[in-house]
């Protein structure tokens, strides 16, 4: 689906677009690419229109070594990107890291939105698994793991990310982008730039929102757990919470009917609520 290319700042940033109607931008998170947003986008598209992208360092965007790719520029490019497409307030759905990147691109670089869905986002400090935590300390001594020993450990750090648990098929396909040397050293690169002073910069600003949120949450996520959830719901005013049942981190797969159901109704009913009554 990702078909188009918008470059930046030396980046090759890929997306694409399907459907017809109000515009809905999909953020996905680490260590995934938009292909995880890919069946809601499509159950989606008879409604609205939806744009898939992946971030630099990510899915089939570029990985160069010299671009940094941590969330103060992710967020900034995210304005940007809006900009490019012409979007001056379209509904956005985020997941993860993607939580952040919309986050900042809302409220420090002005991307104006009709609303926000956070679904198991990074927007509170402490974030990020055990694993996460120790590879960013030792980033340069992980992105030199032998390939066997890499595949190993990033095999298992993708299937904590499930409650349920994964078929060999989504395993692999979510694993792919990171085994050849320029994945695997994109995959320890983009840890060893996570720093929770980019989500510290923003929280002070959650009350200040003032978009209808939804915030979505596998009540299971071992890697964010719920307890966030509940104090991000907390911190935004008038925001909403639906708690997913038997759903992990990878909400999308653990309960993906639940993920597209929650989304499906909040997204229909923001779009009903902005239409022109008849007089």
């Amino acid at each position: 689906m990702l078909s188009e290319e918008f470059a930046w700042r030396g980046r090759s940033v890929r997306w694409g677009r399907a459907g017809s109607g109000p515009p809905v931008v999909f953020c996905h998170g680490t260590p995934w690419s938009s292909e995880l947003w890919r069946p809601v986008a499509e159950a989606l598209a008879p409604h609205f229109t939806v744009y898939l992208w992946d971030m630099p360092g990510y899915g089939e965007s570029s990985k160069h070594p010299e671009h940094r790719v941590s969330l103060d520029v992710q967020g900034e490019l995210f304005g940007d990107l809006l900009t490019f497409w012409g979007l001056r307030s379209p509904h956005v759905v985020a997941h993860d890291y993607g939580g952040a990147v919309a986050l900042r691109g809302h409220l420090l670089h002005g991307s104006a939105c009709a609303s926000l869905a956070l679904v198991d986002v990074v927007a509170l400090r402490p974030w990020g698994s055990d694993f996460f935590r120790l590879v960013r300390d030792h980033a340069e001594v992980f992105a030199a793991l032998p390939p066997a020993v890499h595949e190993g450990a990033l095999r298992a750090y993708v299937s904590g990310a499930s409650h349920r648990g994964l078929t060999p098929s989504a395993l692999d396909a979510l694993i792919r982008p990171w085994l050849d040397a320029a994945g695997q050293a994109a995959f320890y690169r983009q840890i060893a730039e996570a720093d929770e002073v980019y989500t510290d910069q923003v929280e002070p600003l959650y009350p200040a929102i003032d978009v209808p949120v939804l915030v979505v949450w596998g009540r299971e996520d071992a890697w964010i757990p719920i307890a966030r959830a509940h104090r991000l719901h907390e911190l935004i005013p008038g925001a909403r919470l639906t708690v997913i049942e038997q759903a992990g981190h990878l909400i999308q797969l653990d309960q993906p009917e639940a993920v597209t159901a929650a989304l499906t109704h909040w997204l229909l009913g923001r779009n009903d609520a902005e239409a022109p009554h008849p007089t």
